[in-house]
């Protein structure tokens, strides 16, 4: 039995719990990562999906890398181990009546320029839209990185630790707080809709909004998650800065891996947990599917709350309010990825040519307007059919990573949106074909040689993302982005500073706060979590 004892177990190896499983062997404790699948990675994965083409690989879910803060990326060595990401290109929309929109991180005048072909008054107002999005997420950024105060509570520790958010809020002063009020509760379209008049310009601000959230650009709440994506680094600084990772996403969990083995951690894979170990109120270890027991005083759920809380502990072990807050939490999704194997780079009329230009290397968006966004979700909200016009957020890794695939090949990564949401209960591999050719026609509108080019393609959906990833409802962020579950609320009341209702069990999947794309924060909350709490003993 010895040699399954340890000083922290992880569950889930997934980027979260390998940053976690990292921190936890870096500070000198005896730590094993359990990992269901075959891999480690979960979502930040990549694969070779075509079997006819081997040699071409993709980025099999998520796509693109921000909000990693340089903290993780320095105290886990991760660039030594791999880590290396390359800020890509601008925001790209073509449009049928053959103009096309740019927006760069960079060059404002260029940005500029180009919006000016659609509306002189939106080019004229986005330098100012872009300093006050900066504004907000200079303030709201550093509290990604802050445990959530207990709202509500009495006691002493937790008034003061509510009292110091509030005073670092207060730098935002009186309009501030209203703009963030606004954030936090208007829907993207009427925001955008107070600061531009071109479709042009708010179709393509638009899709940061509704990415990986089941609700249309309508919607109240979704300029939150507009925001949530703006505030971004990749290292070098730059707000909203996204990159594409060499290797493709698979290469980020391989070097928290590395890390974590460096430092001293155990990874099993085919290592599924059964069920935690608890009595008295505290967590004393897993017992894996095979009955294998593993001991351990700490405990760190990775996984998505509904699996971690409900599947591995009985309900009796925890609060009922608790119970009843993860038996609601809402993971719908309607999500659809499809990864394209392409012979050459679309030649869009808008902007001639097959060569590489820096109109390829960063989002390739699909999305004409708000408007055509809405009823894309209200295909599949109301009218309960796959989206007739899907809105994509697509990227080609492939023109600044050249270790995905061969000279001359290019894999075009879309992540699209929506189906129903309970197409989470059944594969619907026909409907899915179907979809994915349609958005292959609307590109092909755009590019003509788009469809030609293609030499084999992979669509994957929410059905397949819950059942090979665990994500429950096919919901990439383990919970959705809306106003009722952020900040102090996300997983639960009381329980927003990734500690459970289990002692020595703490929660740092992406349904806790900062969660939402690849950056391992809740992996590395939780660890400081458990050393805030002294529970974590150095090995001598």
């Amino acid at each position: 039995m010895a040699i399954n004892t340890y000083d922290a177990i992880v569950i889930g190896g997934g980027h979260n719990g390998l940053t976690a499983g990292a921190y936890f062997a870096r500070h000198g404790a005896k730590t094993v990562v359990l990992e269901a699948r075959h891999k480690t990675g979960g979502a930040a994965d990549t694969s070779a999906p075509f079997a006819d083409h081997p040699e071409i690989n993709v980025t099999t879910y998520s796509y693109v890398m921000s909000l990693m803060p340089p903290t993780i990326i320095n105290e886990l060595q991760l660039k030594r181990h791999g880590y290396d990401v390359t800020p890509f290109g601008p925001y790209f929309q073509a449009f049928p009546d053959g103009r096309a929109i740019m927006v760069y991180a960079d060059e404002a005048e260029r940005s500029r320029d180009s919006i000016a072909q659609f509306s002189k008054k939106d080019a004229d107002a986005l330098p100012e839209w872009e300093a006050w999005l900066k504004g907000v997420a200079d303030i709201l950024g550093p509290l990604l990185l802050q445990s959530p105060p207990r709202a509500g509570s009495l006691a002493i520790g937790d008034l003061l630790e509510t009292a110091r958010t509030a005073w670092k809020v207060r730098k935002l002063g009186v309009r501030g707080v209203g703009d963030v009020t606004r954030l936090f509760t208007m829907s993207i379209t009427d925001l955008l809709d107070d600061w531009f008049e071109s479709d042009a310009i708010k179709g393509m601000l638009a899709v940061n909004g509704i990415i990986g959230t089941w609700a249309g650009p309508d919607e109240p709440g979704t300029a939150y998650v507009m925001l949530h994506h703006s505030i971004g680094d990749v290292g070098d600084g730059h707000l909203g800065s996204w990159g594409y990772q060499q290797g493709g996403m698979g290469a980020v969990s391989d070097s928290i891996r590395r890390s974590a083995e460096a430092f001293g951690a155990e990874i099993r894979t085919n290592a599924r947990v059964k069920s935690m170990l608890t009595s008295g109120g505290r967590f004393h270890g897993v017992v894996l599917e095979d009955g294998t027991e593993l001991r351990a005083p700490i405990g760190v759920t990775c996984v998505h709350p509904k699996i971690g809380f409900l599947d591995m502990i009985p309900p009796t072990d925890l609060p009922a309010d608790f119970v009843t807050d993860i038996q609601r939490w809402k993971t719908r999704s309607g999500v659809v990825k499809i990864n394209v194997a392409m012979s050459e780079l679309p030649d869009f009329t808008a902007m001639p040519g097959k060569e590489l230009q820096e109109h390829h290397t960063g989002s390739v968006e699909l999305c004409f307007s708000p408007e055509y966004a809405e009823r894309a979700f209200q295909d599949s909200h109301m009218d309960r059919k796959a989206s007739v016009a899907p809105f994509v957020d697509g990227v080609i890794p492939t023109t600044m990573d050249k270790k995905l695939a061969p000279e001359g090949t290019h894999v075009f990564s879309m992540f699209s949106q929506w189906v129903p949401d309970d197409w989470v209960n059944d594969p619907h591999r026909e409907e899915l074909d179907a979809y994915a050719k349609r958005i292959f026609d609307l590109y092909d509108e755009l590019a003509p040689n788009f469809k030609d080019a293609i030499i084999d393609y992979q669509v994957i959906g929410p059905y397949d993302m819950e059942q090979e990833l665990g994500l429950i409802g096919g919901n990439i962020f383990h919970g959705e982005l809306s106003v009722d579950q952020l900040f102090h609320m996300r997983p639960a009341p009381g329980y927003a500073d990734f500690r459970t209702p289990i002692k020595g069990l703490y929660h740092g999947s992406s349904a806790t706060h900062a969660g939402g794309g690849v950056n391992g924060i809740p992996g590395w909350k939780a660890y400081r979590a458990a050393v805030k709490d002294r529970a974590l003993k150095k090995r001598s």
